[in-house]
């Protein structure tokens, strides 16, 4: 993540060979350890099947999993485009995820599956899933890039919604910074984590001066953004990175994203709940949101298709989109109580 940004900044290829060689490594190690992390659990686990041992049963693996889909997605992007500008938008999302392993202290120890997950499905609905969110998150990377290279007008609405966009994951990188910094310690559960931890050294703490500064000092991520946007805007521009790449971006990754979502997420995922509690749809929280977010993409191809959209409003469904995905992935786990709430451990 870093030095894509510095690769960006300073436009240095032997620095982009570094951050290339970097994620390249690391998503090698990473596809390592999920394999000894399944075998690890397969042989604790004893199931019978080697379906029902992928280690996507918590929050934790479903996370470093997503991470996993990310890099998979962008080191795709980079082969097949040649240009390492995108990782500077792209990594930081799976930074941010990292991250948050790291400060929610959740438990990352392997536990025998609870027998709503003792499914061959799982396989299929969780896996197909987050590769879709991955290809959510993409969508949602490239769109911001769009809006900051198409928008002149420093008061138009795609200049501020790219610029409080950014403004805002810049904050939240470094409020949740701040708490790994300040509450560094382990949790029974990751709910009771977030809801005792997560910002609570910013935004969510107690002394009101304290939460405050906090608040102002989001508004001068966003303004600061807003002001030398054109700067990001000339970079991005600079790498002969055009607006119909980053349109075609977008669209392609919610292209692969929606029919992998439809089918892994809510037609498999329906099947699973038939066969785990007896009924195909039941309005848990999870369910109602993935049904929000796959109407959010299915506006998005329905506008481009038969509305004709391109280009600006094409790229804000794109970024709602990916906020509604978040919501339903990490939202409803953390905040909300259903039957998907054995995931949040």
């Amino acid at each position: 993540m870093v030095t894509y940004i510095a690769y960006l900044v300073f436009r240095n290829s032997t620095v982009g060979l570094v951050a290339t060689t970097i994620t390249t490594v690391g998503f090698v190690a990473q596809t390592l350890a999920f394999f000894m992390r399944g075998k690890e659990f397969y042989d604790l686990a004893q199931l019978g099947s080697i379906l029902r041992a992928i280690p996507l049963t918590n929050l934790y693996e479903s996370l470093v999993f997503f991470v996993w889909c990310i890099i998979l997605g962008y080191l795709l992007i980079e082969w097949k485009y040649k240009n390492r500008s995108f990782g500077a938008f792209i990594t930081p999302i799976a930074g941010m995820v990292l991250a948050f392993i790291d400060i929610s202290g959740m438990d990352k120890n392997i536990h025998p599956l609870i027998p709503a997950l003792q499914s061959n499905w799982l396989l299929a609905h969780v896996t197909m899933s987050f590769l879709a969110y991955a290809a959510f998150a993409i969508s949602f990377a490239t769109a911001v890039m769009f809006l900051a290279v198409s928008s002149e007008d420093e008061k138009s609405w795609p200049y501020i919604t790219w610029t409080v966009t950014l403004g805002v994951f810049i904050a939240v990188l470094v409020a949740m910074g701040i708490d790994f910094l300040v509450f560094k310690v382990g949790a029974h559960s990751t709910e009771s984590l977030v809801k005792s931890h997560l910002f609570k050294a910013s935004f969510r703490n107690g002394a009101m001066p304290v939460a405050l500064f906090s608040y102002l000092a989001l508004a001068g991520f966003i303004f600061a953004v807003w002001k030398y946007g054109k700067v990001l805007k000339r970079i991005i521009e600079s790498f002969e990175i055009s607006q119909d790449m980053l349109d075609e971006l977008v669209y392609k990754s919610i292209a692969v994203g929606f029919p992998v979502f439809t089918l892994g997420g809510l037609i498999f995922g329906a099947i699973w709940a038939d066969q785990a509690w007896g009924k195909y749809w039941s309005w848990d929280p999870k369910e109602t949101w993935s049904l929000i977010t796959w109407f959010v993409y299915a506006f998005f191809l329905h506008a481009r298709f038969l509305k004709g959209w391109r280009g600006n409003k094409i790229a804000a469904v794109s970024v709602l989109g990916f906020v509604s995905t978040i919501f339903t992935y990490l939202g409803v786990n953390l905040l909300l109580s259903g039957l998907h709430s054995y995931g949040g451990g």
